[in-house]
């Protein structure tokens, strides 16, 4: 099959338009550092991360302004939320402010501007330590 010049010229912009779009749209779609979910607390619905994990703060920061304080063993129970690149503000569909802050050469997501956190005992869909500790689910607003 012989395909002309012409052809072969309208075939190479097409997938030079297309492929960017799609690269685009299927990055943005994976990269939501955030969603809502729908957890095992009563009527609450709480921030998590993709995996659905609930993400957590700590009072002990939220004291401090924000400063991480969770380091060592604290950071080995409750895993930081890193991000590979700053964040937008706002997700769509998810009630909360987003944000990053320096933790040594990573970024950690922070939700409310508070640095954000999972707990290791977690499971998908269910937070096992809202109020334990400080620690406390982040309540979609």
């Amino acid at each position: 099959m012989k395909v002309s010049v012409p052809r072969l010229v309208f075939l190479a912009l097409a997938i030079a338009v297309l492929v960017p779009t799609l690269a685009f749209a299927s990055t943005s779609a994976s990269s939501r550092p955030a969603i809502e979910i729908t957890s095992n607390l009563p009527g609450k619905k709480v921030i998590a991360t993709p995996a659905r994990l609930g993400i957590y703060y700590w009072d002990t920061e939220k004291a401090a302004s924000g400063k991480i304080k969770c380091v060592g063993t604290c950071a080995a129970t409750w895993p930081p939320v890193y991000v590979s690149h700053t964040v937008s503000k706002h997700l769509p569909g998810v009630m909360a402010t987003f944000g990053t802050v320096k933790r040594g050469a990573r970024l950690q997501l922070t939700v409310n501007g508070l640095p954000a956190y999972t707990f290791h005992g977690d499971r998908a869909g269910f937070v096992k330590c809202d109020g334990v500790d400080g620690w406390h689910a982040v309540r979609a607003a």
